[in-house]
């Protein structure tokens, strides 16, 4: 699976933008996706995340409520929709694939996930 992560840009607070992953590979739709974004001078970090089916998602603390994962599986996409943005939201984003095709559940360890996309900036101004 190849992914290519889009639609970063700059936004002032309290605006919205929607991330797109493009998946390439015809078992995209057997993975479970994640969003994880990566601040200067920190840690990649856990966003939000899929299952393979949709049927299930899972958000961080800090954008729960304000940021939607979606997929759709006919058009290989996985979509983050982040409203009320705020300027500690500004990172690199991250789109990527589960190790583990058909997983019930959604995980959030970087290390659970196999395929990584190549980030798109997302700047949030005060």
């Amino acid at each position: 699976v190849q992914l290519q992560a889009s639609g970063g840009g700059l936004v002032q607070a309290g605006g919205s933008l929607r991330l797109s992953c493009a998946a390439s590979g015809r078992t995209f739709s057997s993975y479970g996706m994640g969003w994880f974004r990566q601040a200067p001078g920190k840690e990649r970090e856990f966003v939000a995340a899929i299952s393979w089916s949709g049927g299930v998602t899972y958000y961080s603390n800090s954008v729960k409520g304000r940021f939607t994962i979606s997929r759709d599986n006919a058009k290989n996409l996985v979509y983050l929709q982040m409203n009320s943005l705020k300027p500690e939201d500004t990172a690199v984003y991250y789109c990527a694939a589960d190790t583990t095709p058909f997983r019930a559940i959604v995980v959030a360890a970087t290390t659970e996930y196999k395929y990584w996309g190549q980030g798109t900036q997302v700047t949030v101004s005060s």
